[in-house]
């Protein structure tokens, strides 16, 4: 069951997921070092999702203001394939089992095509939402945003 997307100011739902490379992450860990952008995504290999993240690959300056963190049902073998083809070098989260759980956490699992909606979380280092957005899955997010929710973040540890 998908809970409600959690609200600005609460504080993100904690999970662990594999990376494209297998390791084991738990969101909990960038507390007190990192801010984090919990990123979304439908489908790899789509075309509206490969062009954010392509996006997203060629904004270094964005990437450098925190720890980006994709995430999508798509295997582990899928997401290592699809970051090797489009030369993604931020982490590509594997929510495919139990499946969707960590978007349902977030309130973002589409139960119907069984896909993460295009859901974004901006989450300080002190494990707090900052700022969130939730589109369609047919409407690509604005970099731009990202960039002005994390200035919003002031000096906290990047």
């Amino acid at each position: 069951m998908t809970a409600a997307v959690p609200g600005v100011g609460t504080e993100a739902p904690d999970f662990t997921a594999r990376n494209q490379h297998g390791e084991q992450l738990r969101l909990s860990e960038y507390r007190g070092r990192r801010n984090v952008v919990l990123v979304f995504y439908p489908h790899a290999f789509s075309r509206v999702c490969g062009d954010e993240l392509r996006a997203l690959r060629d904004r270094p300056d964005l990437l450098r203001q925190a720890e980006f963190l994709a995430v999508s049902c798509d295997s582990m073998y899928t997401l290592r394939a699809y970051a090797e083809a489009e030369r993604l070098e931020f982490g590509l989260l594997s929510d495919f089992w139990p499946h969707g759980a960590i978007a349902a956490q977030y309130g973002v699992f589409d139960a119907e095509p069984g896909t993460a909606a295009r859901g974004t979380f901006v989450i300080d280092t002190g494990g707090v939402i900052r700022w969130s957005v939730v589109n369609p899955r047919s409407q690509a997010r604005s970099l731009d945003d990202y960039a002005q929710a994390l200035a919003g973040l002031g000096a906290s540890l990047r």
